[in-house]
């Protein structure tokens, strides 16, 4: 009988869990659907244009992460945003992905310095909004970034009462399907956790005396 007892609490458990995954998941990505943006013809004019990191090694940054610096630039060409914010980690001497994005711009793009601001603490994606909010000044964005990870952004970023839109950035180098998948059921996680986040008012891991984008970014390099 109780082992019985048991097991019914525990697959009661198992489905309230699952539940809770599917609607949290639900609601992120429909809440945020109709601020997600494919061409950047599009996408509503903002000041900042924010730049999640997505991983660099020896200096070089991902494939991931290039696309989204690329989108980031084109939106500044077509007048879409003034300035950008690349946010990542850079927690350790050996590992710096804001730095590695900074001078891929610059010898990709010639982009100026004061255009850019970074930010060293970005050690999640929620760190990267609420320290765009409260340590850069940020009030409205649009943040660049591919489509499984698109919805997150714009939650976190609207649920911490910024104006805050997202651009897909375009797939420069075709990603192999298989991590796509991996991406996905990773980021189904991750949506329960942002919805964990706003709810509980969580704090990120480092904020930081105010650098604000509409001053001048010097303050943010190393």
């Amino acid at each position: 009988m109780r082992a019985r007892t048991f097991f019914a609490a525990f697959f009661s458990a198992c489905a309230a869990a699952f539940l809770f995954v599917v609607a949290a998941n639900a609601f992120v990505v429909l809440s945020a659907r109709p601020f997600v943006f494919r061409s950047v013809a599009d996408v509503p004019p903002k000041y900042t244009a924010v730049v999640p990191g997505a991983g660099a090694r020896n200096g070089r940054v991902s494939f991931v992460f290039r696309d989204r610096i690329e989108g980031a630039v084109s939106l500044m060409e077509a007048g879409r945003a003034e300035k950008i914010i690349v946010s990542g980690d850079h927690g350790r001497k050996d590992y710096d992905e804001v730095n590695s994005a900074l001078s891929y711009m610059k010898k990709v793009h010639g982009i100026s310095d004061g255009d850019v601001f970074l930010d060293h603490a970005g050690f999640s994606t929620y760190d990267t909004m609420y320290r765009a909010r409260d340590v850069f000044c940020v009030r409205d964005a649009v943040i660049v970034t591919q489509p499984f990870h698109a919805a997150r952004c714009v939650f976190i970023a609207r649920a911490l009462g910024l104006d805050a839109v997202a651009y897909v950035a375009p797939e420069l180098n075709r990603l192999p399907r298989r991590a796509k998948i991996v991406w996905e059921i990773r980021e189904s996680l991750a949506r329960v956790k942002a919805v964990i986040d706003v709810v509980s008012r969580a704090k990120p891991v480092y904020l930081g005396e105010q650098i604000p984008v509409t001053g001048s970014s010097a303050a943010t390099r190393d």
